[in-house]
Parts: structure tokens; C-alpha cells; sequence
């Protein structure tokens, strides 16, 4: 399947709190993963647009679901990330409630790309937001970022940490996209299960 042609990527809102959220309708897609894990720029490179979605090297960037509309079909949401970031514990602890709240109970959410810097086995954190979402029904599709900093042979062994790491989540290495924002890697395939998980439109 090709990827859709972007005729409209713009920003709708920011909800800091679940009753901001635009009203249930149009499909979402979500874009959960640590801080600087680089979600911005995987949803800029997707669209074709170059500075849509606000990036920054500061952790902690995001502070709040930013919801973008694409082509007045879907929702493109950005989601604060976890893990480090340099705001206070109280800020941090908010957003929390705010994710888990919205990943937990938003009926228009037709997936959710959990996206994993290549380089590093998933700790703590990631492996209990992948049983929250299992354990909800949720549709994740597993996202490797920074291929372009890795060699074959590192990818091989760092897929088969991550789906080592996820088995008991059923996640295979089959599942797992890689992606480079520099090389565009991964980009159509990923669009491929988007459109899956969006019915095709």
C-alpha cells in the first residue's frame, strides 16, 4: 500500500486535561516513547513537513497531547514522553495520569506507535506501558528510531533483545519497524500498518 498523499497536516489543539480532547470522531493514531526518543521528528518525517510538530534536543519538550489533523481524516497525537525529563516531579506526575488516561479510555483510538531508541534495551517503564496497552486491547506497532546509527549486524542483535525482552507481550521481531528520520527507513512501512490500523482510508 503507498503512502496517502498529504494534502493538510495542521496543528488542532494541545489538551492538558482529558476534557480538552477534541470530541470522538475522526480516528486517532498515538506516538508514545521516552523523552527525546525523537516522536516529533518521526511524525514531521511521515508527513513530509519539516517543522509541523515542534522539536526539541531539551527532554521534556512535549507537555501535553498535541493533536495535529491530517487531511481532516485522522489525528496525528503527539504524547509527552517519559522516563527523563527536565521539569518537576509534580509536572511529570501529571502528565502520567494525563497518557495512561487517555491511552486507557479514548475510543477513537485506532493505534498507537511506541516508538524505542534502537540502541538501548527497553527498561522498566516501556515494558509496563506495553502491558497497559495489551492488557486495554490496544493496537501497538513497535518502532526502532535511530537505524541509521546502527550496522547489520547491531540491528540483528538489538531486535532480538527487544522481541527477547517482549515475548511475553507476543511481540516477534517480524513486528518491529525500523526507522531513520536522516535516510527516510521505514517510513512506507510504517504507513502501510497505519493505514491498516486506519481501514485504509
Amino acid at each position: 500500500m503507498a503512502p496517502p498523499q498529504i494534502i493538510s497536516a495542521e496543528f488542532s489543539l494541545s489538551a492538558h486535561r482529558a476534557d480538552q480532547c477534541p470530541g470522538e470522531g475522526l480516528p486517532e493514531v498515538a506516538f508514545l516513547g521516552r523523552s527525546n526518543v525523537g516522536k516529533s521528528t518521526l511524525i514531521n518525517t511521515l508527513l513530509g513537513r519539516r517543522k509541523l510538530v515542534r522539536t526539541s534536543a531539551t527532554p521534556g519538550c512535549t507537555r501535553a497531547l498535541n493533536f495535529f489533523v491530517i487531511n481532516r481524516r485522522w489525528y496525528f497525537v503527539d504524547l509527552p514522553g517519559f522516563g527523563y525529563a527536565a521539569v518537576s516531579r509534580d509536572l511529570k506526575a501529571g502528565w502520567g495520569r494525563l497518557v495512561l488516561d487517555y491511552l486507557g479510555r479514548r475510543e477513537s483510538l485506532a493505534a498507537v506507535v511506541f516508538l524505542q531508541d534502537g540502541r538501548r534495551r527497553p527498561g522498566p517503564e516501556d515494558l509496563f506501558l506495553w502491558e497497559f496497552l495489551r492488557d486495554r486491547g490496544r493496537r501497538v506497532i513497535p518502532v526502532l528510531t535511530k537505524a541509521d546509527k546502527l550496522k547489520q549486524g547491531e540491528r540483528r542483535r538489538q531486535s532480538g533483545h527487544f522481541a527477547e525482552a517482549l515475548a511475553p507481550l507476543c511481540v516477534v521481531p517480524g513486528d518491529v519497524i525500523w526507522f531513520s528520520a536522516l535516510t527516510k527507513e521505514g517510513r512506507d512501512r510504517l504507513w502501510d500498518r497505519l493505514l491498516d490500523c486506519l481501514g485504509g482510508q
